[in-house]
């Protein structure tokens, strides 16, 4: 029961640092040496569990504060690049659906969001759904850095869905949004932008382009579910797969035949 006499924000401050304290200690016994041999499993699972508890968690107003918090402990998770490689990336997608939900005007999340979600994890489809959320609630006069949403929309569209329409679109928003700002060298990029739309438009095949990208996760995956999502999309894109001598995996696609 909180004291009495006290302004309503002030409890409701207290509610939410309790709250985030009681996780971060968790966290740090969990982390903590002295408290045995760290189980990388189970510190994941935990670790999902406390992102459940927080979404579930009434965040009295302080909405933006917690999705800062949020990002800061996402960069910790995604930068212990130990225990990552003993049980993947899997709660990438679960931080930042909790932090565009929380703060969809968070602009600077939303190119980790490409690197995080659609690389990764090899999950183009969330994390542009995601990358939505910051369309549909910034603008340019909110966020002069807003019209990046738009970019790595974009690319996520082009490199990994082949999805060329709403490349287009999303690189013309943000030329659009680009303009609206007081950056440096706004047309600079504004016809950058332009551009890309005009050459997709003139040359929309996006295979070699779609193989590259769909390579790299491949062979960055930290876990068989995203190497055989890649897999999967490389071989949709006619490419071949061959084992070396050395045991490793590598995929090419097949020269075109002089007739074609």
């Amino acid at each position: 029961m909180f004291a009495t006499g006290k302004p309503g924000w002030v409890n409701l401050s207290i509610a939410l640092v309790a709250l985030i304290g009681a996780i971060a200690l968790q966290q740090m016994r969990l982390n903590d040496p002295r408290s045995g041999s760290l189980d990388p499993q189970k510190a994941q699972q935990q670790e999902a569990l406390q992102l459940e508890v927080l979404a579930r968690s009434p965040t009295f107003g302080f909405d933006n504060l917690l999705a800062d918090w949020l990002f800061l402990k996402w960069v910790q998770y995604f930068g212990d690049e130990p225990l990552r490689e003993q049980t993947g990336y899997d709660l990438n997608d679960d931080y930042f659906d909790l932090i565009t939900k929380l703060d969809p005007r968070f602009a600077e999340v939303y190119p980790f969001i490409s690197t995080a979600v659609s690389f990764t994890q090899g999950k183009p489809e969330t994390g542009i759904a995601f990358m939505e959320r910051g369309t549909a609630a910034l603008s340019p006069e909110m966020d002069p850095k807003a019209y990046m949403v738009w970019r790595y929309k974009g690319l996520d569209e082009l490199l990994l869905l082949g999805d060329i329409e709403a490349s287009i679109y999303s690189h013309e928003m943000a030329a659009q949004w680009v303009k609206a700002t007081p950056e440096e060298d706004a047309a600079e990029l504004a016809e950058l932008y332009q551009r890309m739309a005009q050459f997709l438009r003139s040359d929309p095949d996006s295979t070699p382009v779609r193989f590259w990208a769909w390579n790299e996760v491949y062979h960055n995956a930290m876990t068989e579910s995203v190497q055989l999502r890649a897999e999967e999309e490389l071989l949709k894109l006619g490419a071949e797969k061959q084992i070396t001598e050395s045991g490793g995996v590598r995929f090419f696609l097949p020269e075109p035949s002089s007739g074609e």
